[in-house]
């Protein structure tokens, strides 16, 4: 079955520093702030929210169909993604435009700090959602802000059920558009400090958020603690899986996001959907880059 994911394309540009940016960051000086952090290493990955969450869906055997845009350097891009078998019916490409960049400074704590230039997602609204009747299940990821507006309303009035996950676009919403959103949804993915900012914008605790009609869940992920479910005003949580080598964070929720959909095309309970994302986010994070993992089915037990 299909799912389509609507979000971001992006070009990451990965550098490490080898210290703490808290020991370079003076609490009381914030105000003029002017830091600088020396980064030995970098890297330029494919990347972007839809990206890393249709590579690990793929790898599991899922149909991803990709919604999203590509500026005029994007090419290289979308022939990597029908080199996965994908349909990119729905990627638009803005020649007008650079595709959406992001430049990632990751420390030894795995504490991150990220630039991000939009570039042609700002125009990924154009593109609406497409009418096939074989597309039973979406997720709205980060993306440009019309894109999430509208393609929520869609997916609504289509009456497929999708994922919110506002994840680092949660900020360009207040608590209105927030409380809109979630009344579309089906399910709600946020991480532990979006699930916070988004309590306090909406007024509304996760147990309350949980409870609304049309919602079967909120997960929260707590990185290697693992998540929480939220069902009906109910917690339960997830354990973590301890992964084999830490190495690079990038895209470790998109990893998870990539289960969370597979499980949900299949109609899961949202814990084991929910378990399956944790193994996912475990294996990704001993890999540098979103979208250099090798998924085992067999090792994970999916059939």
């Amino acid at each position: 079955m299909p799912a389509l994911i609507c979000g971001s394309l992006a070009f990451d540009t990965i550098t490490t520093f080898p210290g703490r940016f808290a020991q370079q960051i003076l609490p009381d000086q914030v105000h003029i702030l002017n830091v600088s952090f020396l980064v030995p290493t970098l890297r330029r990955e494919f990347g972007g929210c839809a990206g890393n969450i249709a590579y690990s869906l793929r790898q599991l055997g899922g149909e991803p169909v990709v919604l999203a845009a590509l500026g005029a350097d994007g090419k290289e891009y979308l022939q990597r993604l029908q080199g996965w078998g994908l349909d990119t019916s729905s990627v638009r490409l803005d020649e007008q435009s650079y595709t959406a960049q992001a430049i990632i400074i990751t420390d030894q704590d795995n504490n991150q700090i990220t630039a991000f230039h939009p570039g042609a997602m700002s125009n990924a609204h154009q593109t609406p959602v497409p009418r096939r009747a074989d597309v039973k299940l979406a997720i709205i990821a980060p993306d440009g802000r019309d894109a999430m507006l509208q393609h929520a309303e869609q997916l609504a009035a289509a009456g497929i059920p999708f994922v919110f996950d506002p994840g680092q676009g949660l900020p360009m919403f207040d608590g209105a558009e927030l409380r809109h959103f979630v009344s579309l949804a089906t399910w709600v993915a946020v991480n532990d400090y979006e699930g916070r900012m988004l309590s306090e914008r909406t007024g509304m605790s996760l147990a309350e958020l949980s409870r609304s009609a049309n919602l079967r869940g909120v997960v929260v992920t707590l990185g290697a603690e693992g998540c929480e479910i939220w069902e009906n005003g109910e917690r339960s949580v997830v354990p973590g899986v301890k992964a084999n080598a830490v190495v690079d964070p990038t895209g470790c929720g998109d990893a998870f996001r990539g289960g969370l959909l597979y499980g949900l095309e299949r109609d899961w309970p949202l814990q084991r959907c929910v378990e399956l994302g944790n193994r996912l986010g475990a294996l990704k994070i001993g890999c540098a880059g979103p979208q250099n993992h090798v998924v085992d089915r067999a090792a994970l037990g999916v059939q």
